[in-house]
C-alpha cells in the first residue's frame, strides 16, 4: 500500500463526503494504492453515519470511533497504530487542507528520502487577530525552543515515513510537536513544503485562543522532557547544588561576622540573611532529592525503549520486535 491518509475529525458531517470524493479523485489520477482512515473523536452529529456510508461504497475507507472526545493527539495516535501504508499523510477534515498536495508530499518522502515533510500554509485565510498573529508568535517560540526550523508547526497536512509514526508516541496535546518528537527519536531529515490553504467551507473552527496557551505550555513540557527527561539530576541536581551553595555562603558570612567582626551585635536570627540562608539550603536539598528520585524512577522503568532501531540483520520476520 502506497498511502494511508489519516483524518481526525470532530463534528464535520457536512465536509466528509466532499473531502472523500476529492481524495479519491487524486488517488485514482495518480494510481495510488491507498486507505483513508477517518478517526471520529467523539462527534455528536452524524459524522459517524457518513463514514459508515462511505465505507460501504469504498472498501478503502476505514473508520475508528471514540466513545467520547479525547483530543486530536489521541486520534492521530490511533490512526498511526492502524495505518498500513508506506507513507502516512495526515490532514484535517474541514476542507482547509488541499488533497491535491498529497502527490507532492508523497514524492518528497519516497524520492527525496525525507523522514517527515510538514506543510506550510504561507498564505492563510484565517482571522488576523485570533489566529494569524498568535500562530506566528507560537511558531517563532517553537523554532527557538526546539531547534526544528519549521514555519508552521500546527499545519495538519504532513507526510511521514511509516517507521516514523510507528516509533513515536503522540499523547496529551502534543500533535503540534510531532516534528519535534520525531527529531528527538532520531529522525532528523525533516523538510517543509508550502501548501495551499483554503477558507473553511462548512461549520466553524473547533479551536479557540486557548489552544495557543496550551500550545506554549506543551512547548515547555516537550523542551524539558527532550533535554532532561532521561537525566533529571542534571537539572534538579545542578539547581539544588547552586541553591545550597548560596545558602551556605550566607550562613558562613553570618558565622564569620558573628564570631570575628561583630560578636556583640544583633542576634543571627534577627538578621534577614539568616532566613535567606535557611530557605536557600532547604530548597537546594529538596531539588537535589527531586533529581535523585527522578533518576531512580527512570532506572526502574525496565520496559522503556531507550533508542530507535534502524534495521536488523538475520532476524526472522515472524518475531515481534522487543523493547530494549
Amino acid at each position: 500500500m502506497n498511502l494511508s491518509i489519516v483524518i481526525p475529525l470532530l463534528n464535520e458531517e457536512e465536509s466528509l463526503k466532499e473531502l472523500h470524493d476529492w481524495i479519491v479523485r487524486v488517488m485514482r489520477s495518480n494510481h495510488f494504492l491507498y486507505e483513508i482512515l477517518f478517526i471520529d473523536d467523539g462527534s455528536t452529529d452524524t459524522s459517524w453515519q457518513v463514514i459508515e456510508q462511505l465505507s460501504r461504497t469504498n472498501e478503502n475507507v476505514k473508520g475508528i470511533r471514540f466513545l467520547r472526545n479525547f483530543g486530536k493527539s489521541q486520534a492521530l495516535h490511533a490512526g498511526f497504530d492502524t495505518a498500513q501504508g508506506d507513507v502516512i499523510i495526515t490532514m484535517d477534515a474541514d476542507l482547509q487542507d488541499n488533497p491535491e498536495e498529497i502527490p507532492g508530499l508523497y514524492e518528497l518522502i519516497t524520492k527525496e528520502n525525507y523522514d517527515l515533510v510538514s506543510g506550510w500554509k504561507k498564505k492563510r485565510y484565517d482571522s488576523l487577530i485570533s489566529k494569524n498573529l498568535p500562530s506566528k508568535l507560537f511558531n517563532w517560540a517553537a523554532r527557538r525552543t526546539s531547534g526544528v526550523k519549521l514555519h508552521d508547526f500546527n499545519c495538519g497536512l504532513k507526510a511521514y515515513k511509516k517507521d516514523v509514526v510507528k516509533n513515536i508516541e503522540v499523547s496529551g496535546e502534543m500533535h503540534r510537536y510531532i516534528p519535534v518528537l520525531a527529531k528527538n527519536a532520531g529522525y532528523k531529515n525533516i523538510a517543509e513544503k508550502v501548501v495551499q490553504h483554503q477558507a473553511r467551507k462548512y461549520g466553524k473552527t473547533k479551536f479557540g485562543m486557548s489552544r495557543f496557551i496550551n500550545g506554549f505550555l506543551d512547548l515547555i513540557t516537550i523542551w524539558f522532557v527532550s533535554k532532561f527527561g532521561k537525566r533529571p539530576m542534571h537539572l534538579f541536581g545542578a539547581m539544588g547544588v547552586l541553591m545550597f551553595l548560596i545558602g551556605l555562603g550566607f550562613a558562613l558570612y553570618l558565622g564569620i561576622d558573628k564570631l570575628f567582626i561583630d560578636p556583640t551585635g544583633r542576634l543571627i536570627t534577627d538578621r534577614p540573611q539568616f532566613y535567606i540562608a535557611l530557605t536557600a539550603m532547604l530548597i537546594g536539598s529538596q531539588m537535589f532529592l527531586a533529581g535523585f528520585l527522578g533518576e531512580m524512577i527512570i532506572r526502574s522503568r525496565k520496559n522503556e525503549a531507550r533508542y530507535t532501531i534502524s534495521e536488523k540483520l538475520n532476524e526472522s520476520a515472524q518475531r515481534e520486535p522487543q523493547s530494549l
